[in-house]
């Protein structure tokens, strides 16, 4: 019963294969090859439009040289308070780009509320040269709380973003379950809602290691080259990411693997609603679940063979003392069987 994280997750079979197969013989590297073509033009295909795609190996690389490639000097890029480019990379944004700093914004499990990203934007404008300006808008699709941006939230957020000619860039780790979540087309939930720069996640979705940055307007996209270059992200055998991203859009596995994990998270969450015992947090709308817990029962269902991991109680929602926040998310890889042996633990 292993919902520690999709990060856990192995590799989909047909991924692994599709890896073998390009094992051997000799392909041209440094992204060069005929099929890292191929998988760039499938890329165009996906977004109904010529795109730039960087192929890089970490969604960590992938959101903080996208943020490079729009930082201006003194640059503050605006994010969610508990993004994960904030509380989980380590400073790596703030150090490709040589200073960039990314200012907090509030918001109800994982979402920025647009009035705050309004009145935070207009606070970093006050002090002019000695507060630095803003450089971006960053937002997690889908959010580090399991939720997702509806298309009607991306736009109030690309609005007040297009207002101030600051790029908008969307940290994708999730983004097909994002996708079937809403179950709008690559194209409508990012350019054609004003989004300019896409971290676009395979790893938590099936693939072995594979990110890539997806920028929607190829005429502006030259300096990448360099910054992922420089970054240490142009791998030469760039073919074994573009192996796992063929095999992972052919007959559209990603969205297949991404609608399962969803469909596990959403039997998770009913065994989790019937329950005596736990509560959740909120609804889901993707594959992360959380589960508030009585914390003397953490270990037990540990020792049971569960899972997990404690949370952070975002701000805002209120706990009993002897409860936890926990988290739980499911992969392409979690079974029924798991879910529902979960279930008879809490029943």
């Amino acid at each position: 019963m292993n919902f520690a994280s999709d990060n856990w997750a192995g590799a989909h079979a047909k991924i692994a294969a599709a890896l073998a197969t390009h094992a051997t013989g000799f392909a041209a590297a440094y992204g060069a090859s005929t099929l890292d073509k191929k998988v760039e033009k499938r890329f165009c295909e996906i977004f109904e439009r010529d795109v730039a795609v960087f192929f890089v190996g970490t969604g960590t690389a992938a959101n903080s040289l996208a943020l490079t490639a729009v930082n201006r000097p003194g640059g503050i890029a605006f994010a969610h308070r508990e993004a994960h480019v904030i509380e989980d990379e380590c400073g790596a944004p703030d150090f490709f780009t040589g200073g960039g700093r990314l200012m907090p914004v509030d918001g109800k499990l994982g979402r920025i509320n647009p009035a705050g990203l309004e009145a935070a934007i207009a606070r970093s404008e006050v002090g002019g040269v000695h507060s630095g300006q803003p450089m971006a808008v960053t937002i997690t699709q889908a959010t580090e709380a399991g939720t997702v941006y509806s298309l009607d939230e991306i736009d109030a957020i690309a609005g007040i973003a297009r207002a101030r000619d600051l790029p908008f860039h969307m940290d994708g780790a999730r983004f097909a379950n994002a996708l079937v979540s809403l179950g709008v087309t690559p194209a409508e939930m990012t350019w054609k809602r004003g989004v300019d720069l896409l971290s676009f996640g395979g790893t938590k979705n099936g693939c072995w290691c594979a990110e890539a940055i997806v920028m929607f307007d190829p005429a502006g996209a030259r300096d990448m080259s360099f910054i992922r270059k420089r970054a240490a992200q142009l791998f030469s055998k760039s073919r074994f990411i573009a192996a796992q991203f063929d095999a992972y859009f052919e007959d559209d596995l990603w969205l297949e693997t991404a609608t399962h994990a969803n469909t596990m998270a959403a039997r998770l969450a009913a065994h989790i609603t019937a329950s005596p015992k736990l509560r959740l947090g909120w609804q889901p709308d993707a594959n992360e679940i959380f589960a508030i817990i009585p914390t003397a029962m953490i270990e037990s269902l540990k020792t049971a063979g569960a899972l997990f991991y404690d949370w952070h109680t975002p701000h805002g929602l209120g706990i009993q003392t002897d409860e936890t926040l926990c988290r739980l998310v499911t992969s392409f890889a979690t079974t029924p069987d798991e879910v529902d042996r979960f279930g008879a633990l809490i029943a």
